[in-house]
């Protein structure tokens, strides 16, 4: 298994965007133009619960809104990255986000959607990759720097 199973450079955004709200709606929607999603307010929704229990903001600039829904077929992950400013994301060292991944499966495959989850924190633990996230200049130039993870 690999993190680069679940890219897709269709589905990586570079944000300049205000809030998190406006973040997670920007990447909802292109999620919902690429035929990923069967019903994008359900999954809207599922996100925001999840905000609501606990931020998803991890540190280090880095936020990873999920949820898990019968209605979901396979894991995806969307990439949204804000290089201008960062975003207010009530995270848990208090740090501006700039680098989301939002992750959305099915709700009955935990073992796999945690193992998606070590993965990508493990990639993103590296400060030179999240500085190379931040600088990146296309979704090819992401899907690269993911080629080895």
């Amino acid at each position: 298994m690999r993190i680069s199973d679940y890219l897709d450079s269709r589905l990586i955004a570079f944000l300049d965007v205000e809030t998190r709200d406006q973040a997670i709606d920007k990447l909802i929607s292109l999620l919902d133009e690429e035929d990923h999603l069967p019903n994008k307010e359900t999954f809207r929704k599922a996100i925001f619960h999840r905000e609501q229990l606990v931020s998803t903001g991890i540190g280090m600039g880095v936020a990873i809104p999920h949820a898990k829904l019968k209605d979901l077929t396979d894991f995806f992950i969307v990439i949204g990255i804000q290089p201008k400013k960062g975003l207010d994301w009530n995270a848990l060292d208090k740090a501006p986000v700039r680098l989301i991944f939002m992750i959305g499966g099915p709700e009955d495959r935990q073992t796999e959607y945690l193992q998606i989850l070590s993965l990508l924190t493990s990639a993103i633990r590296d400060t030179e990759m999240r500085k190379k996230l931040l600088n990146a200049d296309s979704a090819e130039e992401v899907l690269e720097l993911f080629s080895q993870f």
